[in-house]
């Protein structure tokens, strides 16, 4: 028999698949405290939870039997992943359940914003009258702009189609051919912000989407415009958002996600022009049954048939299998993260390439942690190695895999190039004996730097001087450099330096140093 614990409020007709098979039991105690779960999780196959319960490393650590985390939703902050992947307790979601819960929600926010809705509903029932104090807007021949253009953001622009808004789509992956067959256009951030009377987000909330929506973006927007956010909170810089629409280039808001939550900036609580719920995107009977449908059927799955559809992180390996990986599974996810940052763009095709003693192994799970790392800088935690791939294809962006007799110089060597249009950047690594990962190849330039949190990246002039410039200027900014190296093609010509640095650098030093005769790009690299 397999237990299963379930400590958060989770539709029962949605667990039926549990209740009623044989093999299953299924225990449900609702808002055990922390020191309950420890003492009890020793005794269960699969824990089911919402976003209430805390599933800590201590929890985990006392879970002798467990194999499964199920997280009735999508987001799995509240489980400390990495302790359950140490432990081989496999953590799984529901991404796709939601979608038409939170799809929906939006086009009540879009309306409820539009014409002002709450704030009509509230002085009516306080006894008060007054037509003339909420004059909305129409959203007939209205142009939408939809920044994200996953599953939620796809199915907004069908449903905004049908109210005759002109559709205008962002995403790093979003194509013509997408579009086109959407009967919406393709845009850049710049014209969704010119030409936009709404603007609604559905992007996850990464490095590259934290505080998308800042003082820039907003003074660059069309006057009156409104802004929805039913996506994650933080895409957008609340006090920025507070201060456009006290100046009235932003004419109002609907937010169901904060920076903080409960929401704590008091320029949102009570302001009139902001529409605010209390993260309501997936709060439907309908999606809440559909998670525990899945998640359910998901867990049976696991235990009884081995089957992994949704896990949020690595699957159970040998020990043995896991300690030969490690260092490349590593270094192919910061190969990932790093060359497309080189790149600034999103791909249309991937190139990876193994030589040396590589191309005797499986490398499948490698490969996978290279694009694991490609596709985190936009798509954010929801990759991990079960589903890279599919998201790689769902993106539609080929990818190819060689393995090369050609010697390179190395025992082992990898090697990962991507496109966009007739750009492209590569990145070459390889694991030395003794010393670990190298990035040993930045495009056509021969190198040698181990992968570090934070990498400096230097396209210059090859002439004296620029490195002791470089130098003097980031020691005059108290930012330590941890190592240096150098590579170019010709004297005189073309070169590159790559610095490891102790701490980011930001926008004014990156500018000071491009300043610099004859230095031409300074960009910060950062992988995890």
């Amino acid at each position: 028999m397999f237990k299963v614990l379930i400590t958060d409020r989770i539709s029962d007709s949605g667990l039926r698949a549990l209740y009623e098979h044989p093999l299953f039991t299924v225990d449900k105690q609702i808002g055990l405290s922390h020191l309950d779960l420890v003492s009890i999780i020793k005794h269960y196959d699969a824990l089911i939870v919402r976003s209430q319960t805390e599933v800590t490393g201590e929890v985990i650590q006392q879970a002798s039997r467990l194999q499964v985390i199920a997280r009735a939703g999508v987001g799995v902050d509240n489980i400390d992943v990495k302790a359950a992947t140490r432990k081989g307790i496999i953590v799984i979601n529901a991404p796709g359940a939601n979608t038409i819960a939170a799809t929906e929600h939006t086009l009540a926010m879009l309306l409820a914003v539009a014409r002002n809705l709450p704030q009509a509903h509230r002085i009516t029932t306080e006894g008060e009258w007054n037509r003339g104090a909420f004059q909305g807007v129409e959203l007939y021949r209205k142009t939408l702009g939809i920044i994200g253009m996953g599953k939620i953001g796809t199915e907004v622009a069908k449903r905004a189609k049908s109210f005759g808004m002109e559709v205008l789509g962002f995403d790093p992956y979003f194509t013509e051919e997408r579009a086109a067959k959407l009967g919406i256009k393709k845009a850049t951030l710049d014209e969704i912000a010119v030409f936009s009377d709404f603007i609604t987000l559905h992007t996850p909330l990464t490095n590259a989407t934290e505080n998308l929506i800042d003082e820039a973006f907003l003074q660059k927007v069309k006057p009156g415009v409104r802004l929805i956010n039913c996506a994650r909170g933080g895409i957008i810089d609340e006090d920025a958002l507070v201060a456009a629409v006290g100046e009235g280039r932003v004419a109002g808001a609907a937010l169901d996600v904060f920076q903080t939550e409960p929401p704590t900036n008091q320029g949102l609580l009570g302001n009139p022009r902001i529409v605010m719920t209390p993260h309501l995107g997936a709060s439907t009977v309908e999606a809440q049954e559909k998670v525990a449908e899945e998640v359910s059927t998901e867990i049976i799955e696991i235990l009884e048939k081995k089957v992994i559809r949704h896990a949020v992180n690595m699957p159970q390996m040998t020990n043995e299998a896991l300690q030969n990986l490690q260092p490349y599974l590593r270094l192919g996810e910061q190969i990932g993260q790093l060359v497309i940052q080189l790149l600034n763009d999103a791909p249309d095709k991937v190139e990876i390439d193994y030589y040396g003693d590589l191309i005797k192994e499986d490398t499948d799970l490698i490969s996978r942690s290279m694009i694991k790392g490609l596709l985190t800088h936009h798509l954010g935690d929801s990759v991990n190695l079960i589903n890279a791939l599919h998201l790689l294809n769902e993106q539609g962006v080929p990818h190819t895999v060689r393995k090369n007799t050609k010697n390179k110089g190395f025992a082992n060597y990898l090697e990962m190039t991507v496109h966009h249009g007739e750009e492209s950047a590569c990145i070459g690594a390889t694991v030395l004996n003794g010393y670990g990962e190298r990035i040993v190849k930045i495009n056509q330039y021969r190198i040698d730097v181990k992968p570090e949190r934070h990498l400096l990246f230097i396209n210059h002039h090859d002439m004296p001087g620029i490195i002791g410039k470089v130098g003097a200027l980031l020691g005059d900014q108290q930012i330590n450099i941890g190592t240096m190296q150098v590579g170019r093609t010709d004297i005189g010509g073309n070169a590159i330096m790559v610095l490891t640095l102790d701490k980011p650098i930001y926008g004014n030093v990156l500018k000071e140093l491009t300043a610099i005769e004859g230095l031409r790009e300074a960009q910060l690299l950062e992988a995890k």
